[in-house]
């Protein structure tokens, strides 16, 4: 992983994470342990989710377009896949009074904002080098 990818992940996990904690406190407090099992997956979920992206765009980061675009369309349907299967067995094998499914989904937006927020914010600090065209007046 790059400096760059580094530090965009460090930028997001940071913001996400103090989210995530006030989010799981407050799951806690309002719902019970409920909540507190809805939030904490939904934590686990956002920041499993978000870290395959940033690590699929490093790997990508030397490949030739059409191979970029193939690893990040297989990336996302991998993960929309792979989260469709969790919201499925959440729903078919736990109860509501064992995970609230409002406090998931409420966590997984918020946390997700966060996440969100802190990438570009992360993003606007770097120092990338873009090569500009040559202008010949």
């Amino acid at each position: 992983m790059s400096s760059n990818e580094s530090r965009l992940l460090r930028g997001a996990f940071v913001p996400t994470f103090v989210v995530g904690i006030i989010a799981i406190a407050l799951s806690a407090i309002l719902k019970g342990s409920s909540g507190l099992y809805g939030a904490l997956l939904a934590q686990f979920v956002v920041i499993i989710f978000f870290i395959i992206h940033i690590a699929v765009s490093g790997m990508a980061r030397n490949l030739d377009p059409i191979t970029t675009m193939a690893m990040a369309l297989f990336s996302y349907f991998a993960k929309l896949f792979a989260l469709g299967l969790l919201l499925w067995a959440i729903s078919k094998f736990t109860s509501r009074a064992t995970i609230n499914r409002t406090t998931f989904g409420i966590t997984a937006v918020v946390l997700t904002i966060a996440w969100l927020w802190g990438e570009i914010s992360s993003f606007m600090k770097l120092r990338l080098h873009l090569p500009l065209p040559d202008t010949k007046a």
